[in-house]
């Protein structure tokens, strides 16, 4: 597998991780703060803790990748696993 490949396989995990990674944990509103900044819609996130979310969805992006990195490597096969085969091969 090349850098190049590896490369841009772990960027798509790492940003599919991070929309499922965005909503966890409860994030108040700025109009339920009462703190609306002007020019800002009322829906936005009082504090955004970005980096929390950033560092959790590396985490979990490196953890998948890796998973990924050794299922490619090990030389497994969709053959390998004995539900998938067809009856004939059986």
């Amino acid at each position: 597998m090349s850098v190049t490949f590896s490369i841009a396989v772990y960027f798509m995990i790492w940003w599919i991780v991070l929309f499922a990674v965005l909503p966890f944990g409860r994030s108040r509103s700025q109009e339920e703060t009462g703190n609306v900044v002007p020019g800002s819609e009322a829906s936005a996130p009082d504090r955004p803790r970005f980096l929390r979310v950033f560092v959790l969805t590396t985490i979990l992006a490196s953890l998948i990748f890796g998973g990924f990195y050794w299922l490619r490597t090990s030389g497994m096969s969709l053959d390998d696993i004995p539900f998938l085969r067809p009856p004939s091969a059986r």
